[in-house]
């Protein structure tokens, strides 16, 4: 993969840079994956404002991405394109399963057209297969991982992520997550083999805000700019200080510094070593 820059032909091209979608299929989304997608603009059930800063941008159709797979056990699958979700940070490939089904999941790099993959308990070490973290080698990188059995890939989904199983002794496999955090995690889960594609999302400069409205995002305003009706930092004259020792968010709570963590002993139960500082 790599990263495609711009010349600075006006300001918001300048430093402007895309991910070069070169290696993409040029084909169409497969349409009976393809479901509606009704946006809210940041709005729940009730109408309400839930997460601000979200509104406009492209319309998009969801893809149907199969996360668990273990209902096609044993049966090989060729990959027929690799493709771009708008949903997610990672590229999707489409399946074509021997039985004639077509699904889509999260595509590993370096998986090509005409690859063959498979979902086993214990299969051949190659990127895209899918098995059990019991049956899985010590050191080898693995994304789409279950936190409970047969629920299907809920971590190390995002481009470029992966983790390693690095012990398989006693009842649990430890995992080395991507923020270096090790857990404790069911050997009974499963998980696919290999790096999520399009490592070079993180690299990528939007340059231009108008860019950032495509995705649906809206401009965002310092507390100490509005009005005192709306934020604890506002009102005063012109653009004065927040007024307060301590900053606040919008609802009133400290906003730096104060621990939000819950404790509870369940929470980290699993945790064998904590994330990177």
């Amino acid at each position: 993969m790599a990263i495609k820059v711009y010349k600075p032909t006006t300001n918001g091209r300048r430093n402007m840079s895309v991910v070069d979608y070169s290696v993409l299929s040029k084909v169409k989304p497969e349409k009976s994956l393809l479901r509606p997608r009704k946006q809210n603009a940041g709005r729940n059930c009730h109408g309400r404002i839930t997460i601000r800063h979200r509104g406009g941008g492209a319309k998009r159709h969801y893809r149907i991405i199969d996360f668990k797979r273990v209902d096609k056990m044993g049966i090989p699958a060729v990959v027929d394109s690799i493709q771009y979700d708008p949903n997610r940070t990672s590229f999707i490939a489409l399946l074509f399963y021997a039985d004639g089904e077509k699904r889509y999941i999260i595509a590993p790099d370096g998986l090509k057209e005409g690859d063959t993959v498979i979902t086993e308990e214990k299969s051949k070490v190659k990127t895209g297969n899918r098995m059990k973290l019991r049956n899985i080698p010590i050191g080898y990188k693995i994304h789409d991982l279950e936190l409970t059995p047969g629920k299907g890939a809920q971590i190390i989904r995002s481009a470029g992520s992966n983790g390693k199983v690095t012990s398989l002794d006693g009842d649990l496999a430890h995992v080395e997550l991507p923020s270096k955090e090790i857990r404790l995690i069911s050997k009974d889960c499963y998980a696919t083999i290999g790096v999520v594609s399009n490592s070079d999302h993180m690299n990528v400069k939007i340059g231009k805000a108008g860019r950032m409205r495509n995705m649906g995002r809206r401009p965002q305003v310092l507390g100490k700019s509005m009005n005192a009706v709306d934020h604890p930092h506002g009102g005063g004259e012109g653009h004065s200080p927040i007024g307060m020792n301590a900053p606040k968010t919008p609802w009133g709570a400290i906003a730096l510094g104060k621990k939000t963590r819950k404790r509870k002993k369940a929470s980290s139960q699993f945790i064998i070593s904590r994330k990177r500082k």
